[in-house]
């Protein structure tokens, strides 16, 4: 019964983890033998209060006390079967977390797809051992959709002045070796300072470009229309309404050229053959008629260059009081040398007039370029001289306020030095300077010849018409050029030019109507992908003039801003508005002939 109870006990310590407080001796079995056994009695200490003091005691003791063991474990036969166990502490089972396995069985049955092996085509490649870096092949950008050039455009536009304005542009597209196209402009204005104060310009043209693989062929013809009115007059000789006279020039031109491609070679012949020519007229039977056959041959020879050019220029003028030939017949030959720093051409320009005036002249023509720093600053030196035929096709173009029976005599540059610097300053900020001084024989002048004159209503017309008078014997200019284009990206572009002029004239009191001083400038900025700004200004001294009786009078000198926005609403169809005369500025060009005031105007443009 003390068995059974003790294996109880004992049992349920071990499956609580409860050990009996007290140290107790537990008595086996005995063999069945003839002798009775032997009763051992079993020692007890006090028991703990808590379960817990027997662990916080700390009394360190051995727990393997041996009272006896069988032969068995110790090879002693003659030992005792009783072993005394001794708890020192509460045992304390320890169970980790349960951790959740959060992932779900592929239930899908897939079997990885094995390509078919074919040993029917080898790669036939040689293996190199080449183990060099090899050059970077560079990697080509893919073609935006927005800057796909489209062939066709069109802008259309109103705005105050009873301002109209169009243009159009038309080519074939994209093609290397064919380019063919053609163009529409026009613009026109009507002030209201004065009456008749009315402006237009008209302009169409075609042209074409053919390259093959040794020759390229261009060619091109356009017709201008220029009208306008006489509307500027001196109010103290008109007593009646004035009624201006229309005036208006019509110019068909064309030209077409064949010239050799340019050839990578030590060793090339180029060549190069022009033909180009005008008809123009007025609204008082004005005629100009001109064309000129031009053209060059050149050897090259490693660095060195040898040429011939020429150009027959032949034309002819006519008016009410005269008919004239004024031709040219023009040489120049040439050398060339040019070297890592430097470059030097040297030839002479002989001239040979023919017509009403009969001259023959020989000028220089030398130019030389030498590296100051190189890839920045290159200094430059010329001089040269020339025969320039006075043209009405090109003083209607300065002044379109000429009158009829324009005197005609050719002016002479006889010498025309140069002395300069160009180059860049940093990145994108690129410059000319230059100096030069100038001897010119017979100065064309622009200046005023009032009309006092009745027209068949009996209104008297006095319109100021402008005549061309000459400063005889040798003028001289000295003055200064200074070019500047700061371009940062291609989002920013600004530019901008300079002019000073110091006239020293043999006959006449004053350069009539030329300033002395003269800035132009201008700037592109493209803000965004949708917006884009112009801008530009013109400052100008002020000038003198000459009317009857040798009365000079001088116009003021004068600003004139302009501006405009464009804004793409779509990648077809844009908007713009541009506005003239931002300052309002009350100036005159010309004696009598006020300019237009404040103007805005804005359209639509549309790409096809």
């Amino acid at each position: 019964m003390i068995n059974r109870l003790t294996y109880i006990v004992s049992f349920c310590a071990l499956a609580f983890g409860i050990a009996p407080v007290a140290e107790a001796q537990v008595k086996q079995p005995a063999k069945k033998t003839t002798k009775p056994a032997k009763t051992t009695t079993v020692k007890s200490k006090p028991a703990a209060t808590k379960l817990g003091e027997a662990a916080a005691s700390k009394v360190k003791q051995d727990t393997t006390k041996k009272g006896g063991q069988s032969a068995a474990n110790n090879n002693n036969p003659g030992g005792s079967l009783s072993e005394e166990i001794v708890v020192t502490t509460v045992y304390k089972p320890v169970l980790a977390d349960a951790v959740k396995i959060r992932r779900n069985p592929n239930l899908d049955d897939t079997q990885p797809y094995k390509a078919p092996l074919s040993y029917n085509a080898l790669l036939d490649k040689r293996l190199e051992q080449n183990s060099q870096i090899r050059q970077l092949e560079a990697m080509k950008m893919p073609a935006e959709r927005d800057s796909i050039m489209s062939n066709n455009f069109v802008r259309a536009g109103l705005g105050s002045l009873k301002t109209t304005f169009g243009e159009a542009y038309f080519n074939n597209g994209a093609d290397e070796a064919l380019q063919l196209g053609a163009y529409l402009k026009h613009f026109g204005q009507q002030g209201s300072a004065l009456p008749k104060q009315n402006e237009s310009r008209s302009e169409i043209g075609i042209f074409g470009k053919s390259i093959t693989d040794k020759n390229t062929l261009t060619g091109r013809i356009n017709y201008q229309r220029r009208n306008n009115y006489f509307y500027g007059y001196d109010n103290t000789l008109v007593n009646a309404p004035l009624d201006p006279t229309k005036q208006h020039f019509n110019t068909l031109s064309g030209e077409g050229e064949l010239a050799r491609n340019y050839q990578d070679s030590d060793r090339v012949f180029t060549y190069a053959l022009k033909l180009n020519g005008y008809l123009f007229n007025n609204a008082f039977n004005a005629k100009e008629n001109n064309i000129v056959l031009n053209g060059y041959i050149n050897q090259t020879i490693n660095q060195f260059y040898a040429g011939l050019g020429a150009s027959m220029d032949i034309a002819s003028q006519k008016d009410v009081n005269y008919a004239l030939n004024n031709s040219f017949l023009r040489l120049n030959p040439y050398l060339k040398f040019q070297g890592d720093n430097y470059k030097v051409d040297a030839g002479i320009n002989i001239v040979k007039e023919f017509g009403f005036s009969e001259r023959f002249s020989i000028f220089p023509a030398v130019k030389l370029e030498y590296q100051v720093i190189p890839d920045y600053i290159r200094l430059f030196a010329e001089a040269k001289g020339d025969i320039n035929r006075t043209s009405l096709r090109y003083l209607s173009e300065l002044n379109p306020f000429i009158g009829q029976n324009i005197n005609i005599r050719n002016s002479v540059d006889k010498l025309d030095v140069t002395i300069g610097l160009k180059g860049r300053i940093i990145a994108g900020l690129g410059f000319k300077a230059a100096i030069f001084r100038n001897s010119i024989s017979d100065l064309p002048l622009f200046v005023s010849n009032v009309q006092q004159v009745t027209t068949p209503q009996d209104i008297p017309a006095g319109n100021n018409r402008f005549a061309v008078i000459y400063d005889s014997g040798r003028s001289r200019v000295t003055g200064f050029n200074g070019d500047l284009d700061y371009k940062a990206s291609d989002n920013v572009d600004i530019f901008g030019r300079v002019e000073f002029r110091d006239y020293k004239l043999n006959t006449q009191a004053q350069a009539w109507n030329l300033p002395k001083f003269k800035l132009t400038a201008g700037t592109t900025l493209h803000l965004t992908d949708k917006v884009d700004v112009n801008g530009s200004l013109l400052l100008r001294s002020s000038t003198r003039d000459i009317i009857g009786n040798n009365q000079i009078v001088m116009l003021k000198s004068f600003a004139d801003l302009n501006g405009g926005v464009s804004y793409k609403a779509t990648k077809k169809i844009s908007v713009f508005v541009q506005a003239n005369n931002i300052l309002n500025s009350n100036y005159q060009t010309y004696l009598y002939y006020p300019n237009y005031g404040f103007n805005i105007f804005g359209g639509v443009g549309f790409t096809f």
